[in-house]
């Protein structure tokens, strides 16, 4: 990292990087998070400027889990000139009992406290990998000016619209169009018994060798599968659902059950580069080998509870998407997507730039970059995407 000045870490030169924390109260019954007694949430800040290079433009980072203050986005974005501000949710690092309501307030706070205390005028929403989902939902319900009444569990849970204030323009960039359908297309529809995870179903299980589908696939079996991933899911949600009634009918009504769910990276794309070419390696994803990924400890909704189950995976329940939202919003829009990204693939990409419901919308793909800006052309890839969001936001604000 030769361009980072000695003793500033991860801080472009020329830039300075300022931590500080964004809290409140939060009347909540029990808390989802580590420490705080579900009252007072504190939520990690870094804003990264340029020194002595005042700007009344922000962006704004938040992903739903993901702590990203240190990303080369962050920091390429910062040297090239920007404001900008990554804002850890409260569920950083710790997804089992996420609840996307919950962080769409965070980007709210976050928000507010940037225009309110630091002096900032305009808004930019950088929705990053997860963080797209979130910010095309975000700014949905901003600018519906309703606020927040309930989570998708049906708890109640108010924000107050006024704490919730609107962006200026939004990016989407190396994103996905939401948690809970990529979480479903990522899914392994071979376990047909949540109770019996080890029993899988030989036709399904794309890491069995004795499957007689195997790569290419053909379009039978990608329906065949598609469709078991959703039913898996749906299947999961009923019973969030029937424990749930079950303790809401009990003497203890704010209770909760946490759960595992196996089986959570089996997506055809990464072991057929025919499915959704790109310039992705196969047999990759982003964790790494997606056969030792769907079982290992890290992955997409590996610990759950009822509630954020409803909140952040279900396919039919949760709230944050941005297909949907993405024809409510009417501000300035940019979409990049990166051609070879084993995370957000190019449907994705394509899903996003085509949910926009105006005209006033650009879309930029990045060949050959893979989601992080990795790889020995990581730095040329991680500039292009810089010079496209400069052009961007110049000639938009």
């Amino acid at each position: 990292m030769s361009d980072l000045p000695p003793n500033h870490p991860g801080t472009p030169k020329g830039c300075e990087r300022i931590a500080y924390a964004v809290g409140f109260f939060e009347d909540a019954t029990y808390s989802d998070v580590y420490g705080g007694g579900g009252a007072i949430i504190g939520l990690d800040c870094h804003l990264l400027r340029p020194v002595d290079q005042p700007s009344d433009t922000l962006i704004v980072f938040m992903h739903p889990v993901g702590g990203g203050m240190y990303l080369p986005m962050v920091r390429g974005l910062a040297a090239a000139g920007h404001h900008v501000l990554w804002a850890n949710s409260r569920y950083r690092g710790a997804d089992f009992a996420l609840t996307m309501e919950k962080v769409a307030c965070d980007l709210g706070e976050a928000i507010y406290d940037a225009k309110n205390r630091l002096g900032y005028q305009k808004i930019v929403l950088a929705g990053w990998s997860g963080g797209g989902s979130l910010s095309m939902w975000y700014q949905a319900l901003a600018e519906a000016g309703a606020g927040i009444s309930d989570t998708a569990a049906g708890d109640p849970y108010v924000v107050d619209p006024e704490r919730m204030p609107a962006a200026d323009a939004i990016m989407m960039l190396a994103a996905h169009v939401s948690r809970h359908q990529i979480f479903t297309e990522w899914i392994d529809p071979s376990i047909h018994d949540e109770t019996a995870p080890h029993v899988r179903d030989p036709a399904l299980n794309l890491y069995d060798p004795a499957n007689p589908n195997q790569p290419p696939y053909s379009e039978d079996f990608l329906a065949t599968f598609r469709a078991a991933q959703i039913s898996r899911n749906r299947r999961i949600t009923e019973w969030v659902k029937g424990e749930l009634a079950t303790i809401r009918a009990s003497d203890e009504p704010s209770r909760e059950f946490a759960f595992t769910v196996h089986g959570t990276m089996a997506d055809p794309r990464w072991l057929d580069p025919a499915v959704e070419p790109s310039d992705r390696k196969p047999g990759v994803c982003y964790l790494g080998d997606p056969k030792v990924v769907n079982d290992g400890p890290v992955g997409l909704a590996r610990f759950a509870t009822l509630r954020s189950w409803l909140s952040q995976w279900s396919y039919d329940d949760a709230r944050g998407d941005a297909i949907t939202s993405g024809a409510e919003i009417t501000v300035p829009a940019l979409v990049i997507g990166n051609s070879a990204d084993d995370a957000c693939t190019p449907s994705h990409t394509q899903r996003l730039f085509d949910a926009i419901g105006h005209d006033n919308k650009s879309l930029h793909v990045v060949q050959g970059a893979t989601h992080y800006y990795t790889g020995p052309n990581g730095k040329a890839h991680l500039a292009e995407a810089v010079d496209t969001i400069t052009g961007f936001l110049s000639a938009q604000l």
